[in-house]
């Protein structure tokens, strides 16, 4: 490459800098049940828009990140803010179940076309400077601005939504039309072969079809799809990085949502709840800022205390106790905060580039079928037996699966990756 295209390549992670801050202002977060609510759906068609969200989800992660590296990282990006605009505007001037259905599913859409495509675009892009040893410093920033812009969120568009939905949602439309400049100012990378054979399967291991030249449209995404599932089956570490993560983080996030209602039982106000999760917020930008260190300085030891962080904290709950539960709830967001990007880098360590944003697809499917698998299943028994028993139910089962997976796989979770 010449210097003029290492240049375009460098300024691609300051403009996902901004990018991420901007499409993480999403002020309708903290308002839509309340929103969905005042236009007179009920309770049971508010679950079942985020099961068709969910649905919508598992079925594009994968083929978005097929377009992904097939098409594009920045094409793929671009489409998703418009994506999400539109979702906004149809949010905003529907009244019918079905409409925001659609809305529902063109917002999932977006968020899969982002979710694999600019993680593959930044680490690419850094890879082809020979940077990637400093990725995890850049993934852990990102978080870091996550957290901001959604704390920022959640105050902002509980005050729009105070004064009108109308202004909310406007706002919303603006915003993803903002965060799409950073992206037309991208450059997209080349596909770098450099470190690419590392993992336990290659581009050369899967089935030939004819040069890129002779095959189809289709038989190109067929290809795709088979040097990927070939990676997967050569390389075992990649399916058991994916497989434990979204575990963890599912539980986690099934935490963080149910913390609310737990909150609440104990006659605790929507401003007092908002505090808490501020604080919650602080403590996973903490966690972001302090990932790389720790992962510099103790390598993969340091996933073992930071995921029993989590399974405690989810324990705790079992106590009965409001000031305990919120505790617990702040040290689990910066152990959870603090692993992301040992996952990122373990799991983009070991994935050729050509396949990068397929595998992360299949990393995010991962995580939504457990989520779906978890949620339904944690609200129907904690009709039954109450939310408190539900979270010491899942903090046990958590923490055996933790003890399970590191018993199997010691030598994996105490050393780190080449």
């Amino acid at each position: 490459m010449n210097e003029k295209q290492n240049l375009r390549l460098k300024r691609n992670v300051g403009l996902d800098y901004v990018h991420t801050f901007l499409s993480n202002m999403n002020m309708q977060s903290s308002i839509w049940v309340l929103y969905l609510a005042y236009c007179g759906l009920h309770l049971a068609q508010i679950g079942l828009l985020e099961g068709i969200y969910h649905a919508t989800s598992i079925v594009c992660e994968i083929p978005s990140g097929a377009a992904a590296d097939l098409w594009g990282r920045k094409r793929c990006m671009i489409l998703s803010n418009l994506c999400i605009a539109v979702s906004c505007v149809i949010m905003l001037f529907s009244k019918s179940f079905g409409w925001f259905a659609v809305s529902f599913a063109v917002q999932a859409l977006g968020n899969n076309l982002n979710s694999g495509s600019e993680e593959a675009l930044v680490y690419d892009s850094m890879k082809c400077l020979g940077q990637e040893e400093h990725y995890m410093g850049v993934y852990g920033r990102l978080n870091v601005l996550i957290e901001v812009a959604q704390g920022l969120a959640t105050v902002a568009g509980g005050v729009l939504a105070e004064f009108s939905y109308f202004w909310c949602y406007a706002a919303c439309v603006v915003i993803a039309v903002l965060a799409l400049l950073p992206v037309l100012w991208m450059a997209e990378p080349p596909q770098c072969s450099k470190a690419a054979d590392t993992a336990g399967g290659s581009a050369k291991d899967a089935p030939a079809e004819g040069t890129p030249a002779q095959r189809t449209i289709w038989e190109t995404v067929k290809h795709h799809f088979a040097v990927s599932a070939c990676i997967l089956q050569k390389d075992a570490r990649i399916g058991k990085i994916i497989g434990f993560y979204s575990v963890v983080f599912a539980a986690h996030t099934l935490l963080f949502f149910y913390s609310q209602q737990y909150f609440a039982d104990f006659g605790y106000n929507k401003v007092q709840i908002s505090v808490i999760m501020l604080l919650v917020g602080g403590a996973s930008c903490l966690g972001a800022l302090v990932s790389e260190k720790m992962y510099r300085w103790f390598g993969k030891k340091c996933l073992i205390p930071e995921t029993i962080i989590i399974a405690g904290a989810i324990l705790c709950y079992g106590a009965g106790k409001a000031d305990v539960a919120a505790a617990a709830l702040m040290c689990a967001g910066f152990a959870n905060a603090a692993l992301y990007p040992i996952q990122s880098d373990s799991l983009n360590a070991l994935i050729p580039s050509e396949q990068r944003a397929t595998l992360i697809s299949v990393d995010s499917m991962c995580f939504s079928i457990a989520m779906i698998v978890l949620f339904p299943l944690a609200g129907a028994f904690a009709d039954r037996w109450g939310l408190k028993t539900v979270l010491l139910l899942l903090g046990v089962i958590l923490l055996l699966f933790l003890l399970a997976a590191f018993c199997s796989e010691k030598e994996s979770f105490s050393s780190d990756h080449s």
